[in-house]
């Protein structure tokens, strides 16, 4: 026959095993959700990471076209490629072939136009 003393430290072992159990559960589900958002942050350091060597990069070019544009060379050849001209030159635009050959044709009278001439000046 079990005695009560020895009956309630039967439950208390049991009761004690039992919060043990549900401590070591709880400390390994903690640690698993720990790891998890540690492996989503390292993912998102890694993309911001690049991200900022891509913003790098891209300020180095933007600071080189700043650079260039404080350049009075490039400044004039900007201000050229607009039409204008330094004082006292004159600038000269060479037409395609095409649109030079195209122009002749519309110049040149055609054959109905010429034969119509022909009777008109008498």
């Amino acid at each position: 026959m079990i005695t009560k003393s020895r009956f309630r430290s039967i439950v208390f072992l049991i009761i004690l095993g039992l919060v043990i159990v549900g401590a070591i559960v709880f400390l390994i589900i903690s640690n698993w959700r720990v790891n998890q958002k540690r492996m989503e942050l390292r993912a998102k350091a890694e993309q911001l990471q690049k991200e900022i060597q891509f913003l790098e990069e891209k300020k180095k070019q933007l600071e080189a076209g700043v650079y260039q544009i404080g350049q009075e060379e490039y400044l004039e050849e900007k201000i050229r490629e607009q039409g204008y001209n330094k004082p006292g030159e004159e600038a000269v635009v060479i037409k395609p072939e095409q649109e030079q050959s195209e122009n002749k044709a519309e110049t040149e009278p055609g054959f109905w136009e010429r034969v119509f001439n022909i009777f008109k000046r008498d």
